[in-house]
């Protein structure tokens, strides 16, 4: 069986990026923060606020059993179905975490409004959480994201997420911060149409198990002092592991292959 420990999984909630009126900044980020830590992004979603479907995608990642980063949603406005979703995914009520309350009721205290204010009212709101989760702390405004199910739920906003994130790691997953040997080789193959490339392929993956192949085609590109490069393959085998270790054999085959075609290689990383 494939080792999971070190993949996370990533959803990102909200009309506004799907309709493109917010730009996404997650993804970039989710994926360089779990890669900085030895740790891989295996899955992205990109959901819209339809209660739903929240609750139908929900219920599927909680059964996956990957940790999984939520941002969005989890706000007190109409729009926002987040908590009630993930509740709901699980069979669980909503209920109102005391410690997520207590630190709305400083936020908002801090602004010199009254607790039995309306807006008060409205902003506890986003103390309810699903019963038994945990607080995620949020070091920008102190409101308070949750955790349930190594489901991590954070507001859709980046400089609240992201550090939030970070905690995350660093709080429970820090002991699988890079214990995943990776690998990679890669080349530049001029000269040759993927057709074939591809039996050199298949034969690798069957021959050495672990070891995975790759082919991004590319139509070139001109440098800035006006050099070109040409149309070409850039093709690549990767491992992780213990497959680390056929890399060295599996790239000389690669290699020797490669030159059987005649084939114009350029830029090796080995």
């Amino acid at each position: 069986m494939k080792d999971r420990q070190h993949l996370f999984n990533l959803i990102i909630i909200g009309d506004e990026i799907l309709h493109g009126s917010r730009q996404d900044k997650h993804f970039a980020f989710f994926k360089s923060l779990l890669e900085s830590k030895g740790l891989k992004l295996n899955q992205v979603q990109y959901l819209p606020d339809e209660p739903d479907l929240l609750v139908k995608q929900l219920r599927r990642s909680f059964s996956d059993g990957i940790p999984t980063f939520v941002t969005g949603g989890i706000g007190a406005t109409p729009d926002d179905h987040t908590r009630q979703a993930a509740a709901a995914a699980l069979d669980l009520p909503v209920v109102r975490h005391a410690q997520a309350a207590g630190f709305i009721e400083g936020v908002t205290q801090k602004r010199g409004e009254p607790l039995d204010s309306p807006e008060h009212a409205q902003r506890l709101k986003m103390a309810d959480f699903p019963e038994g989760a945990e607080l995620v702390p949020n070091p920008f405004n102190n409101i308070a994201g949750f955790s349930i199910r190594e489901h991590y739920f954070f507001p859709g906003f980046p400089v609240m997420a992201h550090p939030m994130a970070e905690w995350v790691l660093e709080t429970y997953y820090a002991g699988r911060f890079n214990q995943t040997e990776r690998g990679s080789r890669s080349v530049y193959v001029f000269e040759q149409p993927e057709s074939r490339i591809t039996p050199i392929m298949e034969h690798i993956e069957q021959t050495y198990p672990g070891v995975r192949s790759y082919s991004l085609p590319s139509v070139g590109w001109t440098h800035s002092d006006g050099t070109q490069v040409k149309p070409h393959i850039e093709f690549g085998i990767k491992a992780e592991g213990e497959a680390v270790n056929l890399l060295d054999a599996a790239w000389a085959e690669v290699l020797h292959s490669l030159d059987g075609l005649g084939a114009e290689l350029k830029n090796r990383v080995n």
